[in-house]
Order: structure tokens, then sequence, then C-alpha cells
């Protein structure tokens, strides 16, 4: 059985960080790539960055610069560091299970987590 759970997501001033952190268990998580979605309030999902099995990581293009995408496969957790936050980066945040792919394009399997809410104030 597949799981992902999220958690670091919280209240954060404009210009503050966050780390967001999912911790996946019933998969091989080395082979899989890794994918953070977030959705806006009246909005459609969208990817934030994913990583692949090889290390290499790709981002929303207005995100790049500010958010980061690393794993440590040894814990089978994905993170998403989130550096000078803005009122627009608001919403629920998604780890998601990638088909296996040692580079991109980043391709999504139905496995989600609970998702985890980002509210950054002004």
């Amino acid at each position: 059985q597949v799981q992902l759970v999220e958690s670091g997501g919280g209240l954060v001033q404009a210009g503050g960080s966050l780390r967001l952190s999912c911790a996946a268990s019933g998969i091989i998580f080395s082979i899989n790539a890794m994918g953070w979605y977030r959705q806006a309030p009246g909005k459609q999902r969208e990817l934030v960055a994913g990583i692949f099995s090889g290390g290499s990581t790709n981002y929303a293009d207005s995100l790049k610069g500010r958010f980061t995408i690393s794993r440590d496969n040894a814990k089978k957790t994905v993170y998403l560091q989130m550096n000078s936050l803005k009122p627009e980066d608001t919403g629920v945040y998604y780890c998601n299970l990638g088909r296996p792919s040692r580079t991109g394009p980043y391709s999504p399997t139905s496995w989600w987590g609970q998702g985890t809410q980002v509210t950054v104030s002004s």
C-alpha cells in the first residue's frame, strides 16, 4: 500500500521560508520520480517541482531560484525548501509519486499525499 504523508506547512509572513517534507512508504522509493504540486484557491493544481531517480530536478519557471526540491532515499523522503515566499504561493501543497525515471519530463501517478496548507501573509 503506497502512502505519502506531507508535513511542514503553516502560516508564514511574506519573505519567510518553509520546508515541506513528504515521507513515502510501500514503494521502492529510489527508482521513482517524486513531485510537489500546489493548488491555490479557485485554481487548478500545478506542478511546482520534480526530482528524478538520478537526482536531476525541474521547476515551474516562475519558481526557479526560490524553491528547491531534494530527496533522501535512505529516509524515503522528499523535501521542498521554499524561500522568499510570496502571498501568491498560498495554497495546498501535495506530494506526488512519479513514474520511474532518471530524468524528466515528470510523469505523475495517481498516488497523492493528503496535502499540507501553506499560507503566506502580506
